[in-house]
């Protein structure tokens, strides 16, 4: 499992990644998933997923958790060394993190959760509730559908949001999960037969 990397999310303080397509089995891809963190220099046993509902929730979290966290899908943190993990496949990824106040989020944003405007609840959070300023906070969308594939530009919509927020620093990697099935999985495109990439974001954890 080869992880792609997004320049907006380059830091010293940051751990990252993408995953890409399997060229295994999709009953292998949690273990293959959970192999490959390590790769990152990520511990299965430091992550946080959501359960992932297509709504707008988002909760704090402030340890790992082997259970999902239930009725979110995004996640905030500002502790170092626990790993926030999003589940796609068409569905866009959003990687957020504030280098000043040293926050990280991730959300999960389909058309449904885009409609909810999950993008401006997860700033929101990150600004009432751990102090971040909007416009310190780097927003990056990863691999999503998009047009001719899908009749709804939802990651045009995302970048919107953002900027009506006041995000400054926002990057849309650009590339269509439906248009390179050789490198990502598409739940339209495969019609429900398919697998799953993850987003992973996490703070390192400094040697005092």
């Amino acid at each position: 499992m080869n992880w792609i990397q997004f320049p907006l999310l380059n830091s010293p303080d940051l751990i990252h990644g993408f995953s890409q397509r399997s060229s295994g089995n999709l009953e292998s891809l949690n273990q293959e998933f959970e192999d490959s963190l390590s790769l990152l220099g990520i511990d299965y046993v430091q992550i946080a997923q959501a359960e992932q509902t297509h709504g707008n929730g988002v909760a704090v979290i402030d340890q790992p958790q082997i259970e999902k966290v239930l009725g979110v899908d995004a996640l905030v943190t500002a502790v170092p060394g626990l790993a926030l993990v999003v589940r796609v496949a068409d569905c866009g990824p959003l990687f957020f993190y504030d280098p000043v106040k040293q926050v990280i989020a991730v959300a999960h944003s389909g058309r449904k959760g885009t409609e909810q405007n999950i993008t401006a609840e997860t700033l929101k959070v990150m600004r009432d509730q751990r102090g971040s300023r909007i416009e310190d906070i780097r927003v990056q969308l990863g691999p999503c559908i998009r047009p001719p594939h899908y009749e709804v530009p939802f990651a045009e919509e995302i970048g919107r949001q953002a900027k009506l927020m006041g995000v400054i620093h926002f990057e849309d990697c650009g590339l269509c999960t439906g248009s390179d099935l050789q490198r990502f999985y598409s739940y339209r495109l495969e019609k429900g037969k398919t697998g799953r990439m993850w987003g992973v974001l996490m703070m390192r954890e400094r040697n005092h």
